[in-house]
């Protein structure tokens, strides 16, 4: 039984679901598209063993992810472990010993602090690399300041993130991206503008790469895996770059000519062509939460008139109890571990204590159902993923059980 106010958020939501759903189709027919353009088949799926040469699977797959991002090329590899291992292998493949990067989203994820300013860790600031940040302005990018940036120094790579992280602030839109790239390439044309897309594939009608991008990476078992991907990240873009990128990945001398997966292919390509659909559930899983929590007084992100940029819920709940509670309550309805109740704990690459509930069918995978949260005020908890809109909406159920 539908509750009364989730059923009251489900008709909300009804005109900007169709809108999703328009998206999703569109999507889906560019998936296809780059699917019959490489002719994909059966003989893909096969894995390979030793140093993989002439791996058809692998390497086809590399181009079916570069053309539906309307890209030169790409590295889509079960070898790469995370999001954070994909952005890293980007920054460290592209910079060198006293570049200079210009962060114009304010500061990163956590679990990048330390691949950017560690200390004694092999780090980029061990290697000389300069990071620099800029403050976002109510919520969005700081032109001005950008352009001021860019126009008196020499900087190697403009860096954005697209997701908001553990920040209070909307997912930045492809159109907001467009504008900084076109800024940077006015005043800067010979930095390396390079997008953290984790959580934005198939949010809209376009990626990062299509407006102005040059590099760009994420994670196969967040939204371009659909739920199905096993493990894997992405690094996509112009050729030369993504090269740079594979030698860190594997060697110089070799790059993306070798790597070998012996269990196979079938799941990556499977998982990309579920994908379009299932960032559409997800998408509708996120609003319904916000919505139904919005009416109910909490602040949400997104909100039903904002232009969504990634699948992300952010809800602030002002104690570090509901924080708890509420990934409780997710957890509890989740089909794996749904018997365990997860704590706050110190995970690595995080500054404060984190707690996650993630009871996914591929472990941590944040395309299903799952939220987390680090404990510190004002107490945001993030839900996201969501492989039908039926789970999430009996997760909100449980969450307002436990809220009331």
């Amino acid at each position: 039984m539908i509750s009364q106010r989730v059923q009251q958020g489900l008709q909300q939501n009804s005109e900007i679901y169709q809108k999703l759903d328009a998206i999703s189709l569109f999507n889906q027919q560019k998936v296809l598209n780059a699917f019959a353009k490489n002719y994909v088949a059966l003989r893909h799926f096969s894995g390979t063993s030793g140093y993989g040469y002439d791996d058809v699977g692998r390497n086809t797959l590399n181009q079916v992810v570069a053309d539906i991002f309307g890209a030169e090329s790409s590295i889509s590899s079960p070898t790469i472990a995370s999001g954070t291992h994909a952005l890293t292998l980007g920054l460290f493949g592209i910079l060198r010993p006293n570049d200079k990067v210009l962060c114009v989203c304010g500061q990163p994820y956590d679990t990048l602090h330390d691949v950017i300013f560690g200390e004694g860790n092999g780090s980029l600031k061990d290697f000389g690399v300069q990071f620099e940040t800029i403050l976002l302005k109510n919520n969005s990018f700081d032109l001005p300041l950008i352009k001021q940036k860019l126009q008196e120094e020499k900087y190697k790579m403009v860096y954005i993130q697209r997701s908001r992280g553990y920040e209070w602030r909307p997912a930045f839109s492809i159109a907001q991206i467009e504008e900084v790239c076109k800024i940077a390439k006015i005043s800067s044309p010979n930095s390396v503008i390079f997008c953290d897309n984790c959580y934005g594939e198939f949010v809209e009608k376009q990626e990062p790469t299509e407006v102005g991008v040059d590099v760009c990476a994420g994670s196969f078992i967040k939204n371009i895996g659909g739920g199905i991907a096993p493990t894997g990240g992405y690094v996509v873009g112009k050729k030369h770059l993504v090269d740079l990128v594979a030698g860190r990945l594997t060697a110089p001398s070799v790059g993306a000519e070798i790597g070998s997966y012996t269990p196979g292919y079938r799941l990556f390509y499977q998982g990309l062509f579920l994908a379009p659909h299932t960032v559409n559930q997800a998408l509708k899983t996120a609003l319904l939460f916000s919505t139904v929590l919005g009416n109910m007084g909490y602040e949400v992100l997104p909100k039903c008139d904002d232009v969504i940029g990634d699948i992300v819920c952010s809800v602030k709940l002002g104690s570090a109890e509901k924080v708890v509670k509420f990934c409780q309550a997710v957890q509890s309805v989740s089909p794996i571990d749904g018997f365990v109740s997860p704590e706050p704990w110190s995970m690595p690459g995080y500054n404060d204590q984190v707690i996650m509930a993630a009871g996914c069918f591929v472990q941590g995978s944040s395309i299903e159902l799952s939220c987390d949260g680090p404990i510190r005020p004002p107490y945001i908890v993030y839900l996201q993923g969501g492989l039908t809109i039926e789970h999430g909406i009996l997760a909100l159920e449980k969450v307002l059980e436990t809220l009331e």
